[in-house]
């Protein structure tokens, strides 16, 4: 259901941001702004930056931002509604909703089942914490190292092997049951659990609400060893993380986070002191899983054997650090061994594993060289080739030339002969992609890609803080109104779009909101620096400006012909002179609003 917009709009303005960020960062205050480390990435240096005024925050590291309800989304992981009822109940603030529609209807489906898979988590659990039928289990989870801490920190339960208990218990309805992956009706008619006979490992989403489970039999019980829940409209496998819930606080923190195969591997992890395991639910890592992972940390610690999946791996993990912005690396463990099996044996060698983590290409090469027979001179041949094969995959010339140098040393071959090899036997990756033009487009080169100049900033920071002193001046520069006054005193783009937005909005949110991306993050950037000087000042300086580019326009215009300088000598001459009272107090404005309006005028005329 969605929350009425007002109900949105009063929620926002009585949340204190400064308050709520000072919960999970130590913020101290510079001028009229508050400084603290960013809580969305490591750094060592305050770039983390809250208007407290205006409730907005903006980080110049990694460039998060928004206002206080994007913060307890980011920071909690939890969905709009979930974040605006945070804030409503610690304000105290009653919420309406709007219960019509079919986004509302949908919502609510989704709330019923979210619901029926909360009390089979719970019945589940306190079955196997209670039942008699779960003693197997019970002694099981005990061999494995699992005392009764464990199976409550992740809900772990246990499904009797009785064909529809759960659906009988909790008395579920047939339609629920198959939408939740829970059960299911047979052919006899009846309906029958999905699970049976098994330990359950229930899924979570990142906000805690479950999803799924994942089943493993007992040591001689029949079937597969693990059986996942089947995609539901709440559980989809290529997007879902196991233990993501638990472990993002630590993996947000540490700006890492490490995946493995299976449920025991995490919960191997948090054992052993690193609680910032996930694992994929009996599925490949994809990319749908890496950009869930994305918005918590960048360096993704793969901790499984990342090399079985050979050249269809290494393509896919070298697209995703190029497209994604992530570092890739491979945990080395000892062959044959799995985290959980570490973690029984010597805890500390997960944690030194993940410390020497190497990149996926130097994992790979490190392995290649380590199975090979270096001995001899056959032997180290074959394994430079071996090398050379994987070298050739990664997409960057310079990573492939380091690694180059490198097998050069353990092979003994000459890294020229390497270089000619790598050149010989195979095309470069370093190549456009199908679709992917490689031609350098010029207009992001240079000035425009920096944004703004120094003069522009200022205007939009006084347009942006003190909207009433702009106003007041526009009035008199430009009483025709300010449609089209942006396209004539601002160069940048962007700067043009950020002043059209707050403008043609009620308030900054608005502005920033309704303003295309690149104008939206500018805004954004600049809501929580300082506006120094006044608006007179800076929008009189704008003026100047675009009446000196139009003098250098009509200069040329008087170059190019004979008849040039006859056609714009009045109207340069007349433009130089209002340049000059332009750089007059006594004469600013007046000169002002002839200079906008020959500029507005000309404009129209250039179109």
């Amino acid at each position: 259901m969605a929350i009425l917009p007002e109900d949105v709009a009063r929620v926002r303005a009585a949340a204190d941001l400064v308050a709520i960020a000072g919960e999970h960062v130590a913020l101290r205050k510079v001028g009229r702004r508050w400084m603290g480390l960013c809580p969305f990435h490591a750094e060592n240096s305050a770039s983390f930056s809250v208007n407290g005024e205006e409730g907005l925050y903006y980080c110049y590291g990694c460039q998060a931002k928004g206002d206080v309800i994007t913060f307890v989304r980011e920071v909690e992981h939890v969905d709009f509604v979930g974040a605006v009822e945070r804030l409503a109940a610690r304000g105290g603030i009653e919420l309406r909703y709007d219960d019509s529609g079919a986004a509302a209807q949908e919502r609510k489906h989704r709330s019923e089942l979210t619901e029926a898979m909360e009390r089979a988590v719970d019945w589940y659990h306190a079955r196997l914490l209670e039942a008699p039928d779960a003693r197997a289990a019970r002694a099981y989870l005990r061999e494995r190292g699992y005392d009764g801490d464990v199976v409550r920190q992740f809900r772990i339960g246990w499904a009797p092997e009785g064909w529809d208990e759960l659906a009988r218990s909790l008395r579920l309805p047939a339609p629920v049951l198959k939408e939740t992956g829970l059960g299911f009706v047979n052919r006899g008619g009846r309906t029958q659990d999905a699970f049976r006979g098994r330990i359950l490992f229930p899924i979570f989403d990142p906000g805690g609400k479950p999803l799924a489970f994942g089943g493993r039999v007992l040591p001689g019980g029949e079937g597969p060893k693990y059986k996942n829940s089947s995609e539901t409209p709440l559980y989809a496998k290529s997007r879902t993380l196991y233990g993501l819930n638990w472990a993002k606080v630590d993996v947000a923190q540490r700006d890492e986070v490490i995946v493995c195969e299976g449920y025991t591997d995490v919960i191997a992890f948090f054992l052993a002191g690193v609680p910032r395991a996930v694992a994929t639910c009996g599925t490949a890592l994809t990319e749908e899983h890496v950009r869930v992972l994305k918005n918590f940390a960048r360096r993704i610690v793969l901790a499984y054997d990342a090399d079985s999946a050979g050249q269809a791996a290494a393509e896919r993990f070298y697209e995703w650090e190029r497209k994604l912005g992530i570092d890739i690396v491979v945990a080395m463990l000892p062959k044959g061994m799995d985290p959980a099996d570490a973690a029984r044996r010597e805890p500390a060698m997960l944690e030194r594993a993940v410390a020497d983590a190497q990149p996926f290409l130097g994992f790979r090469l490190a392995r290649a060289l380590h199975a090979a027979d270096l001995r001899s001179i056959e032997g180290r041949a074959r394994a430079a080739e071996r090398c050379l094969e994987m070298i050739r995959e990664h997409p960057n010339d310079l990573v492939r030339d380091q690694y180059l140098m490198q097998v050069s040393d353990r092979c003994r071959v000459p890294v020229e002969r390497l270089r000619e090899g790598l050149t010989r036997r195979g095309p470069s990756l370093e190549r456009p992609r199908r679709g992917e033009d490689r031609v350098i487009d010029v207009r992001r080169r240079g000035r425009d890609d920096a944004g703004p100049d120094l003069a522009e900033r200022h205007a939009l920071l006084q347009a942006l803080h003190r909207p009433e002193d702009l106003v007041a001046l526009l009035d008199e520069i430009a009483p025709a109104g300010l449609v089209g006054i942006e396209e004539v005193l601002f160069v940048d783009h962007r700067a043009r779009a950020a002043f059209r937005a707050l403008v043609e909005s009620p308030d900054l949110h608005e502005a920033i909101a309704n303003a295309e991306p690149e104008a939206s993050e500018l805004l954004s950037r600049l809501a929580v620096e300082e506006a120094e000087g006044s608006a007179a000042d800076e929008f009189l300086r704008l003026v100047e400006l675009a009446a000196l580019r139009s003098i250098r326009s009509l200069e040329v215009e008087a170059r190019v012909s004979r008849e040039g300088l006859a056609q714009v000598g009045p109207t340069l001459a007349w433009l130089k002179l209002a340049t000059e009272r332009l750089r007059d107090r006594s004469t600013a404005t007046a000169a002002a609003a002839d200079v906008v309006a020959w500029l507005m005028e000309r404009s129209e005329e250039l179109e």
